[in-house]
């Protein structure tokens, strides 16, 4: 069905929906007219058609607290007619489509034409036999054959281009399948709470049907539309549908309609399913992306990029320049779908700052591309002047009109082996290289836990400097006990027997924790025997649940006497509150309210509590000091987190005010004060320990006291005893930061972040402030790259903010793992140090490859410029440098790109944004074995001829055979490529190359098939590959000269490179460079909703402007001003939606702040922060 397209699909659901109407009191048109309406019509039209929610229940056969029966039958035949709840995605190119794009490449279609007009004039036989009459242009007699031959070049040719096209083509497809495998997966992964039979239970999103009754709770990502019915408090993101910033409140008789794809934020609740799939609001949206994909299709000829799940193709069309615009589309492309209800947001989700290889990457391309384009056109201008002179001049030839033809055939071949430079000065293997590497990475980080959404944040991860981590369920392992208590006055060091606490206090203990958390949250019997029993939803809830099973007691009773239906307000917990209350109407009408949360907190609203006889005594502000002390700081600093449940009675009237929480939450009684237990992960310190090795800071920011988050972070090694450091509370950090009127200061943050480890009491505005600080830094010469794990909904902001976003995939909400990079599946911390180590490899096996690539490039390029001005002929012939470009690239790069990855990648400081790709130490090996092969082959170009007794292969005629003497310089040029890649293989300069060798089974293959290629190509590879069979002692040398470059390496290794000040870098990544023009151009769509902050943006702008136009120098680097304004327009928009998870648009704050010290973001810094002023 995937493959159907939607309007079939619909059609053939309007047949079904006809038979079925009569056995559903409603048709799917009536819902789907019905979700299209919003808040009090919604309402209003309920009440018409179905007289209330309970009565549309009733239409949809299915009941608002159990939900469907859940029959195999019966969910079927709703799957029939109202469609189930899958959005078919987009077909996938063909491989056909594949090819057709990697046809597009510019170097070989220019290959192709010059084959094919090489082809086209070997079988145009001129008129007579005056041709001995044109000069040179024939140099000696042909045989026959030979002049018929003359084809086999230009098939050749052709030949090794559809090679190159399939090659590509096939890596496209099969990463493209890669990544719907992860998507799947992905879609699998995410289940939802629905009530069936009665039974609460989890099934996978695409199992939802119409009159299903789902769960909905903080942090959902809604799967379907429905109609809300019963809950309390519950706060909607709409954003991603509207664009509407602020939660939308919804209620059962204002607002109850629930949207796909739109984000709970706060309270929980239960909502009538009334569209799945292709009829939900998203649905339709992609309904209508799809259908308008089709015409797009037509234009999208052009080369733009597709949307939609299909954007992975490498689209070579959009290579303006040639060569020379050699974009590696396969990166950023890596964002294909993410799961159905996903795409729509993908506009705002993507990366728009390159990731910083690519960044890299493509500046090398474009040099070496544009270094390419020269020396081919230099070699064909110097080998047709050659010709000219040599023909015309020198030799007083007239131009015959019967010799046209012939010297046209000279022509050619000269234009050939031009372009044959420069396919071969042009690296497409690189791109190649960075998606094969990635992929490798992306498939076995599987296998470390590690889910990977945005291919680029792999690579990312190797520079990360910086690690802000949250405490629970990362660096813990989420399973909390209670092990301490203070009830009645007594502070029991372990859980206290059942006997000691009074039976008031016991009662309302029970009853406090029992009803107020979530009904969802439950402790289940251990699956294996001797296990320790399940914990199912809020962790924190359940170590409470765990307290009142230790006390002998049970929660189920109280649970079933007050379900959840009869709760009478809920005050959900949320970053802000940091506590959770529920009110139940007790039987003679008055309200108890029962309260739990942060220990500090709650006891601040306290006025009593209930002493060692049940009963409350005054507790004042005095006795709250001493408790803290003698308490609370006690279980903090053993790492505990402190929770303090009360109640309070109210009268049943008047009835109290809910909405005034104030009022409400204040005057408590406290029952008591627990401390809960969450163990640190055995492993985590250890990997802290090879963070802080690998020169990555951890700092740890959470919501728990500040003694419990010190004492954890000990515990983890994140801080040592005597070390210079800053442990700081949410408040303290704030009042820090912000000057005298409340703004955050740049300045003032780098005071701190250096320092900070620990950020106790934090809320998720602070962990963005600080992952933004961090990030905008201009303290330390790198820009640091920030990696974030998160689990909460209210983590989305920091987590799209950082560089890296980690989600946690078992804790983690729906929107935490939206605004993520990578998931991980354990959500272990030490799973961030493979991601780590990965993402190092990754640079590192690009490094290699170019350390290879390069050294081949310029042997090549200066072997076939110099052979044909001095000899008129390349040395290497066209199909010979596309064979050597084809393993030279192609298989290199697989070879060298899937090296696994070594401990020793921990043993290094990050490279950094500013660290160039290609550094000293491989400068010196590039140059010194180009040397080595360039002195080697030009000696056997020039006295080959004499060492070897064979005939000279220079200044052959036209179509001569193929000779012995080139031959041996091809066959010796490929073996000491060979044998170079083995020394690829270590780029630091390390001695042994073989090490570990064997470890890579794909790298061996891949060196030794080449060979056995090599010997097929020589021996047998006749006219075609322009080679003669060689004799074996021939072959020895080749392969002697080969190994040659083994020891050669050695030399090279012992050569210091300090003393080597001349190399230069290259591939560095300049600030200002960071994002091009055309990149900020193809953003103003995502300018537009900022539009209400233009004002402000402009204001800012204007401001800057003035202070900047004394500084001409600024003026003049912005030449093309407009594409500063949208960044710093799209800057302060950002600024302001800090709060809004969805519209965030992170990836295009563009990097100005981080480049204060080039003269163009001075500007930035004077409008980003007005009171900065003295600018140098």
């Amino acid at each position: 069905m995937g493959d159907m397209t939607n309007s079939d699909f619909y059609s053939k659901n309007q047949r079904n929906e006809a038979n079925h109407a009569g056995e559903f009191g409603c048709t799917l048109q009536e819902l789907r007219s019905l979700m299209e309406l919003r808040g009090t019509e919604a309402v209003v039209k309920i009440k018409e058609t179905y007289g209330d929610t309970e009565g549309l229940c009733r239409h949809l056969k299915t009941s608002p607290t159990e939900g469907l029966a859940g029959t195999a039958a019966d969910l079927e035949k709703r799957k029939l007619i109202f469609g189930k709840n899958f959005i078919p995605p987009k077909k996938p190119k063909t491989f056909i489509q594949l090819v057709w794009e990697a046809l597009q490449d510019v170097t070989l279609i220019i290959l192709e034409i010059a084959a094919m007009i090489s082809l086209g004039l070997s079988f145009y036989q001129p008129p007579g036999e005056g041709n001995e009459g044109c000069g040179t242009a024939t140099g000696g007699t042909e045989d026959e054959g030979e002049a018929e031959a003359g084809w086999i070049e230009g098939a050749a040719i052709l030949l090794s281009v559809i090679c190159v096209v399939l090659v590509t083509a096939f890596n496209d497809w099969s990463k493209e399948k890669q990544f719907r495998g992860l998507q799947s997966r992905i879609e699998q992964e995410q289940k939802f709470t629905v009530v069936r039979g009665g039974q609460v239970i989890q099934i996978p999103v695409a199992e939802i049907v119409v009159g299903d009754i789902a769960q909905v709770k903080y942090g959902d990502l809604l799967p379907a539309d429905g109609i809300f019915i019963q809950g309390n408090d519950l706060k909607i993101d709409e954003s991603s549908l509207t664009g509407e910033s602020d939660q939308v409140r919804k209620s059962v008789d204002k607002d109850p309609m629930l949207l796909s794809g739109t984000h709970v934020m706060e309270g929980s609740g239960r909502m009538l399913v009334t569209a799945v799939g292709v009829n939900s609001q998203t649905g339709i949206i992609f309904t209508l992306l799809g259908a308008g994909g089709e015409e797009e299709e037509k234009k999208d000829k052009k080369g733009k990029m597709q949307d939609g799940n299909m954007e992975n193709s490498q689209n070579k069309a959009k290579q303006q320049d040639g060569a020379a615009a050699m974009e590696m589309q396969p990166l950023k492309s890596a964002e294909g779908g993410e799961g159905d209800d996903k795409d729509k947001k993908k506009s705002n989700m993507h990366k728009k700052e390159k990731s910083v290889l690519q960044g890299k990457l493509t500046k090398l391309a474009v040099q070496i591309g544009k270094a390419g384009l020269v020396m081919s056109a230099i070699t064909v201008i110097i080998l047709v002047l050659y010709f000219a002179i040599d023909t015309f001049v020198v030799n007083k030839q007239p131009w015959l009109p019967e010799c046209t033809p012939v010297y046209v055939q000279y022509f050619v071949k000269f234009f050939i082996i031009g372009v044959t430079v420069l396919v071969v000065a042009v690296p497409e293997g690189l791109p190649l290289a960075v998606t094969i590497s990635l992929a490798y990475s992306v498939k076995k980080m599987m296998r470390d836990n590690n889910l990977v959404r945005h291919l680029d944040a792999c690579e990312t991860m190797g520079n990360a400097t910086a690690i802000c981590s949250d405490k629970t369920g990362t660096l813990t392992t989420n399973r909390m006990t209670v092990v301490q208590a203070y009830v009645g006055d007594v502070h029991y060091r372990e859980v206290p027997a059942p006997e000691v606490i009074p039976a008031k206090t016991m009662e309302l203990l029970v009853n406090a924790i029992a009803i107020n958390s979530a009904y969802t949250t439950k402790i289940l019997p251990p699956e294996k025997e001797g296990g320790l029993p399940r914990q199912v939803g809020n962790k924190t809830e359940c170590g409470l649940l765990g307290f009142v099973l230790d006390l002998k007691q049970d929660y189920e009773p109280v649970r079933s006497l007050i379900p959840e239906e009869k709760l009478y307000k809920v005050y959900t917990f949320n970053s802000v509150r940091k506590s959770m209350s529920t009110v139940i109407k007790m039987p003679d009408g008055s309200f108890r309210m029962y309260s739990k949360g942060a220990s500090e907190i709650v006891l601040k609203k306290c006025s009593r509590i209930l002493n060692a006889a049940g009963e409350p005594r005054i507790f004042r502000p005095r006795d709250r000091d001493e408790m803290v002390k003698k308490v609370i700081e006690p279980m903090a600093c053993d790492g505990l987190r402190t929770i303090c449940v009360a109640f309070r009675d109210f009268p049943s009237s008047p009835e109290p005010d809910w909405d005034n929480e104030n009022d409400i939450l204040s005057d408590l009684t406290c029952i008591c004060v627990v401390g809960i237990e969450d163990p640190v992960r055995p492993e985590v310190p250890e990997a802290i320990r090879k963070c802080q090795r690998a020169g990555i800071t951890v700092r740890m920011v959470t919501g728990d006291n500040i003694n419990t988050a010190r004492a954890i972070a000990i515990k983890c090694g994140i801080i040592h005893p005597g070390e210079d450091f800053l442990c700081l509370e949410g408040k303290e950090f704030n009042r820090r930061i912000r000057n005298e009127k409340g703004e955050i200061e740049q300045e003032r943050i780098d005071k701190i972040w250096p320092k900070l480890r620990v950020l106790a009491r934090s809320s998720p505005t602070d962990k963005h402030t600080l992952v933004k600080g961090i990030i905008d830094s201009t303290q330390v010469e790198q820009r640091q790259v920030v990696a974030v794990t998160g689990d909460g909904t209210n983590d989305g902001p920091a987590l799209k903010k950082a560089d890296v976003g980690f989600a946690m995939g078992i804790a983690g909400t729906d929107v935490a793992k939206e605004a993520s990079d990578i998931i991980l599946t354990d959500d272990n911390f030490s799973s961030i140090v493979k991601a780590v180590m990965w993402g190092r490899n990754v640079y590192d096996s690009i490094s290699k490859f170019l350390q290879f690539q390069l050294t081949v490039n310029i042997v090549a390029v200066i072997v076939a410029f110099t052979g044909a001005c001095i000899t008129q002929d390349s040395p290497l012939k066209a199909v010979q440098m596309l064979w050597v470009n084809l393993i030279m690239d192609t298989f290199a790069s697989l070879a060298l790109a899937t090296e696994p990855p070594t401990e020793a990648l921990l043993l290094r400081k990050p490279y950094g944004r500013n660290k160039p790709l290609i550094s000293r130490t491989m400068m010196k090996n590039i140059l010194g074995h180009a040397v080595y092969q360039l002195t080697l082959i030009f000696t056997l170009l020039f006295v080959g001829e004499k060492m070897f007794k064979i005939d000279s292969g220079r200044n052959a005629p036209l179509h001569s055979p193929p000779s012995e003497h080139y031959t041996i310089i091809f066959n010796t040029f490929v073996m000491m490529q060979l044998f170079n890649e083995i020394n690829a293989r270590k780029i630091h300069g390390e001695r042994n190359v073989f090490d570990g060798i064997f470890r890579n089974p794909i790298f061996c293959a891949i060196v030794l098939g080449t060979f056995a290629i090599q010997i097929v190509i020589v021996q047998f590879g006749g006219k075609p590959f322009s080679c003669s069979p060689l004799q074996l002692d021939q072959w020895m040398w080749c392969v002697f000269i080969g190994l040659g470059e083994l020891v050669w390496g050695q030399v090279i290794a012992t050569i210091p490179t300090s003393r080597l000040k001349f190399l230069k870098e290259a591939g560095r990544l300049t600030e200002k460079e960071e994002v091009p023009e055309e990149e900020l151009n193809e953003d103003v769509e995502e300018i537009d909703h900022a539009e209400r902050e233009l004002r402000r943006g402009q204001i800012l702008w204007f401001r800057g402007l003035n202070r900047i136009q004394t500084q001409i120098e600024v003026v003049n680097t912005f030449k093309s001003g407009t594409s500063f304004q949208g960044a710093l327009r799209r800057q302060s928009s950002v600024t302001s939606q800090t709060q809004d998870v969805t519209n965030l648009s992170s990836p295009s704050h563009v990097s100005l702040s981080n480049a204060l010290s080039s003269p163009t973001s001075t500007s930035a810094a004077a409008a980003g922060h007005p009171r900065r002023e003295g600018i140098p």
